[in-house]
């Protein structure tokens, strides 16, 4: 295991990241140490490097999004909120996974302090992310003007094997390249492991290929341990505004461990105390020190509040020109950016009486779609290619697309699963009012993604109109 040659004060941050990990996992005597220990080089070289946030308020507006679609390398992002000053003590680290701690086994949106969405069963946080990208350019279209910009962040993402496997991935990442989502950057953590063992075993496909056919970039680091090829390879992918962003990283699961890493042992449980002990000593850490975080790396971390301190007090500058150069808009922004709605947001809405005859329920909920819009400027949505059966168009609003960004009608093909979570990541970045929709029985296709919707109290609405299809 080769280490790379990092300068100093970034190896030590970056084993910190790792010991922090190990020593949660074994105290808990549960969870999954392998993937933190591997990808903690490219974690952290994104989060000191180029992810824009501010730890004393997470829910700053204009912030990076982070998601860790491979959500069971929870310590992974709690060592570095934790680390960057997030409202996370060590001792909830501590505690991880223990009842009525800060730090359950995988992130749970509003639990956690900087914890953006409950990522769930593998490649929901993938599809999540897309739809806060899609969030993000549809208000930078609405609010952005050549004089002041409101809207300016990325979505960033550690995506796993795992997450490439599951189906609802490369849903939403077809769309996703479509779409030309050029703010969507994900770090692919190629360890080539799974819990079963090797990924050959039912995996070899290329990525990179498949990627490409969506219309993604794709980029390739060899040296997952290397902060420079790893800060190069971002840099790149944040050059192209055109495509989303996967980088490729190889990287050794359980990196450091002398009996496990590079195994399927390193994957699903704690190494071990023995097996602790010696990986502390391949990485030149005290044997014996437990959630040990050194001065020199508090002191390597603590500028990181103040630069997230400057970038919103610099935002905030803008938001307050944008205000009083467009009024009307400044209102509107003050309102969504707060998750409220606009003063008489259903004044359009239609009523209905018995007495004025028969009326499908899809047509009903089409005109008051309709109606909603009128007081709802940031409504956006579509079907899963079945908006002339349930009634779901937006007329006179013309279709989102590549270079249609003022637009309010989604379609997200035939895409139900990935349009479940894609909605829901657009209702947890906020600003917009999402919603889905398709045949009642398509509903099947999203109940992941409609389960993982109603933990997180995500805004969003999903129509599902009555089809003859499959029902007796």
């Amino acid at each position: 295991m080769a280490i790379a040659p990092n300068d100093p004060l970034d190896e030590l941050c970056i084993n910190t990241i790792r010991t922090l990990s190990m020593d949660a996992v074994q105290q808990a005597n549960s969870g999954h140490p392998g993937t933190p220990m591997g990808a903690a080089t490219m974690a952290y070289t994104l989060w000191t490097r180029f992810l824009r946030h501010n730890p004393a308020n997470p829910d700053w507006p204009d912030r990076d999004r982070f998601v860790l679609s491979p959500g069971h390398a929870s310590m992974l992002l709690y060592s570095l909120l934790h680390l960057t000053g997030y409202d996370l003590p060590l001792e909830e680290l501590k505690r991880f996974r223990q009842w009525g701690s800060r730090t359950p086994g995988h992130p749970e949106y509003g639990h956690t302090p900087g914890v953006e969405l409950t990522t769930g069963p593998l490649g929901a946080g993938f599809a999540m992310g897309v739809g806060m990208a899609i969030a993000e350019r549809f208000l930078a279209e609405h609010f952005n003007h050549p004089d002041v910009t409101i809207i300016d962040h990325h979505v960033y993402g550690i995506v796993s094997d795992g997450d490439l496997m599951e189906g609802v991935a490369s849903e939403a990442a077809s769309l996703a390249g479509t779409l030309g989502l050029g703010r969507l950057i994900y770090l692919y953590d190629d360890n080539q492991i799974t819990i079963e063992g090797g990924t050959e075993l039912a995996f070899s496909e290329l990525v990179d290929v498949r990627f490409q056919a969506y219309g993604w970039q794709c980029l390739r680091v060899e040296d997952g341990n290397d902060v420079e090829a790893v800060a190069a390879a971002i840099e790149e992918a944040r050059a192209d505004d055109r495509r989303p962003s996967l980088i490729q990283v190889r990287t050794t699961i359980g990196f450091g461990s002398p009996g496990k890493a590079d195994s399927a042992a390193a994957h699903g449980a704690p190494l071990g105390e023995d097996e602790v002990r010696a990986t502390k000593r391949v990485l030149g850490w005290p044997e014996e020190a437990h959630f040990l975080v050194p001065d020199e790396v508090r002191t390597a971390f603590r500028p990181g509040l103040d630069r997230g301190a400057a970038w919103e007090r610099e935002w905030r500058e803008r938001e307050a020109a944008h205000a009083g150069a467009y009024p009307d808009e400044g209102r509107l922004w003050s309102t969504v950016s707060t998750g409220g709605l606009p003063e008489d947001w259903d004044a359009h809405v239609p009523s209905f009486d018995a007495a004025d005859g028969k009326l499908a329920t899809r047509a009903a909920s089409g005109q008051t779609l309709n109606g909603l819009i009128e007081g709802l400027p940031l409504l956006l949505g579509g079907s899963a290619d079945l908006a002339p059966s349930t009634n779901t168009e937006l007329v006179g609003y013309g279709d989102l697309g590549l270079d249609e960004w003022n637009n309010h009608n989604m379609h997200f093909g035939v895409r139900e699963h990935a349009m479940g979570n894609i909605v829901t990541g657009m209702a947890l970045h906020g600003g917009v009012v999402p919603y889905g929709a398709t045949f009642l029985i398509f509903s099947d296709y999203m109940r992941p993604a409609l389960r993982l919707a109603a933990l997180q109290g995500a805004p969003a609405v999903f129509i599902f109109t009555h089809d003859s299809i499959g029902l007796g």
